[in-house]
């Protein structure tokens, strides 16, 4: 009877995973979209559809009624500014800069070696009964790389548990639990948030032209979220995940499957470790003093050159100890090899620049029609008339974007899709743009481990076919599923008494607009 269920659940798996591939490439999705937006904006235009809000006057800064009309991309008009527009939308998309300046740090701390060999040392040393929480930490923790967690650490997390004889399928499944699970958590600012703030800022200057989301709005919940992620992903590993797989046998020496840190490595950890404490010296003498210069105004941190140079400071807390530690260990010997490890770093991220390219038109497109604007009133007087706010309205994009994960696994493409909706939508209801970031996160996350369309989970199955042949994508999504139910509702869960005691999901923010 298991039997037949588990058979059951594989061949939905795979309708899902064949329906899944059918989609088109999501620059293609939004190049359906933004020809949609086209369409529709000269529909509502024909219909001379408005509305009226009250909104921030983009002239006097002050707030008043305001009154916007559905503007045509198809009169002589919107045709020339789509033209006109396209390398300024592209130039100044907010997500672009941002992003790739944190990843010239970040790129060479990954490709000069630095990071992998953190994450071993690490976890090598962590004690048996902490094995686990460890392993999950290091995942949460390593999505400040970007996905240098699912090439390095899910497989590390196996082997790590293989050599202190326990499943190593139990351990990859804590590893990929942290990276793909607790994606948005993180005791740091990682890639994502300049990512996600940047779209989030576009979307609510469709309501406020001078609103601007933060990369550190969301880093109080973020932080407090990485030990929650950390508790969750320990008791299902040990509590549900192990027990069910019971002993691991195997032919092969796990002695050879154990991961290590040379001394080299060990030498260069031990100097990048100590140039990141001096860089982090450094720049505490100038945010400290009441004067320093990265003070801002009446010696206001909220406020400051400090925190509008958070990413160039990321990429040097990056940068440095990548470069101390190529250095020491050799794969830096010259100031080439670092333009090379910058000049590879970017590389990487080609598709991720040609997906921006694409998503700002929409965007840009999508503003200027003030469809987003129709939209988001219109939504909010449905939301007002059903009587649906606050924490449920929240909890309600929650599932949504679970749901539209299964489908459309890109974080950035998602919420490139979803903030321009969203965002002014909820700020119509008295939400502001950093909490509506923090719903979509959850929901984003919750599902990323079963889902099969996810860039990077064919390649976690076939890490898992390392130890069985037999084991594929039914294998695991039957031991991501627990983690992800248990991350989808105690998250939501925590996320609503967060908001319901009214506590700042970042520094210097405000859940109410």
């Amino acid at each position: 009877m298991r039997k037949q269920s588990e058979s059951k659940t594989v061949k939905l798996l795979n309708i899902i995973e064949k329906f899944g591939n059918k989609l088109p490439h999501p620059v293609t999705i939004f190049i359906l979209f933004t020809l949609a937006v086209i369409g529709l904006s000269h529909i509502l235009y024909i219909m001379d559809v408005s509305v009226s809000f009250e909104g921030v006057n983009n002239e006097t800064m002050e707030t008043e009624m305001l009154t916007v009309q559905a503007v045509s991309l198809l009169t002589s008009e919107g045709i020339a500014h789509m033209f006109s527009s396209v390398v300024n939308n592209f130039t100044s998309f907010v997500a672009l800069g941002p992003v790739l300046v944190a990843m010239l740090g970040v790129g060479v701390a990954e490709k000069s070696g630095y990071i992998s060999a953190l994450m071993t040392n690490t976890v090598t040393k962590a004690p048996k009964k902490w094995v686990t929480p460890i392993v999950v930490l290091m995942g949460v923790l390593s999505n400040v790389a970007a996905s240098v967690g699912y090439v390095v650490l899910v497989p590390l997390g196996a082997i790590i548990f293989l050599g202190f004889n326990r499943h190593p399928l139990a351990g990859l499944s804590a590893a990929f639990a942290g990276v793909a699970g607790g994606y948005s958590a993180n005791l740091v600012i990682g890639t994502n948030d300049p990512l996600l703030a940047g779209i989030s800022t576009e979307a609510a200057r469709i309501l406020d032209a001078s609103y601007i989301v933060n990369p550190t709005d969301n880093w109080f919940y973020m932080f407090a979220s990485t030990f929650l992620i950390v508790i969750m992903g320990t008791i299902i590993t040990d509590k549900l995940i192990e027990p069910k797989l019971g002993q691991y046998n195997s032919n092969e020496d796990s002695n050879e499957n154990k991961a290590t840190v040379t001394p080299l490595e060990k030498k260069g950890l031990l100097w990048a470790n100590l140039s990141i404490l001096v860089t982090i010296i450094a720049i505490a003498v100038l945010v400290i003093p009441e004067n320093g210069p990265l003070r801002g105004e009446n010696g206001s941190i909220i406020t400051s050159p400090f925190m509008s140079s958070i990413i160039f400071l990321m990429m040097l807390i990056f940068l440095i100890p990548g470069i101390v530690y190529g250095m020491v260990t050799k794969s830096v010997r010259t100031d080439k090899d670092v333009a090379g490890l910058m000049t590879s770093s970017l590389e990487t991220m080609a598709g991720f620049i040609v997906l921006i390219f694409f998503a700002a038109q929409f965007v840009a497109l999508f503003n200027y029609t003030n469809l987003g604007t129709i939209i988001a009133v219109k939504g909010a007087n449905i939301l007002e008339a059903v009587e649906l706010n606050g924490v449920f309205l929240l909890i309600a994009l929650i599932f949504i974007t679970t749901i539209i994960n299964i489908f459309i696994a890109a974080d950035s493409a998602k919420w490139a899709i979803m903030a321009p909706v969203f965002v002014p939508m909820f700020m119509q209801m008295g939400i502001s743009p950093e909490v509506t970031q923090v719903a979509y996160r959850i929901g984003d996350a919750s599902t990323n481990i079963i889902s099969p369309l996810m860039p990077f989970f064919p390649l976690v199955v076939a890490f898992a076919q390392r130890y069985g042949k037999q084991n594929g994508v039914g294998t695991v999504i039957s031991l991501m599923l627990p983690h992800s139910i248990a991350i989808l509702v105690v998250w939501t869960i925590f996320f609503a008494i967060w908001y319901l005691f009214g506590i700042p999901v970042g520094p210097g923010t405000s859940l109410n607009y």
